[in-house]
């Protein structure tokens, strides 16, 4: 089941459900709420939805960043990650709820 983020002032958004649980995991939706397919981030939530989001790239950078530099201290090969990394994946959503923070819509799912 894909997952297709509406809001009023948007173009939709359309994640794979592995992608799309992931960041609503980062949002704090519980696994029963994810699973029904349907939900809602009010406007309200928005500004703690990025910053979540924020930190959640920030703490995959870094692990990255580290992966490397202990690589090339052990003279290893360097390690591969997923190609798309998490803030490439985000970047949609979060443009999604920062417009939507400015006009106060909500961004739903599901319905």
């Amino acid at each position: 089941m894909l997952f297709k983020f509406k809001s009023k002032n948007t173009g939709d958004i359309i994640m794979l459900p592995t992608h799309a649980q992931q960041i609503l995991a980062i949002l704090g939706r519980d696994s029963e709420s994810v699973a029904s397919g349907k939900g809602i981030v009010q406007a309200e939530q928005i500004p703690a939805a990025l910053v979540a989001l924020q930190e959640a790239i920030a703490v995959e950078e870094t692990a990255r960043d580290a992966a490397i530099a202990e690589a090339l201290a052990n003279n290893e090969p360097t390690p591969v990650f997923a190609e798309v990394s998490l803030r490439q994946r985000a970047q949609p959503f979060m443009e999604m709820l920062r417009r939507c923070e400015t006009d106060g819509d909500d961004v739903v799912w599901g319905v």
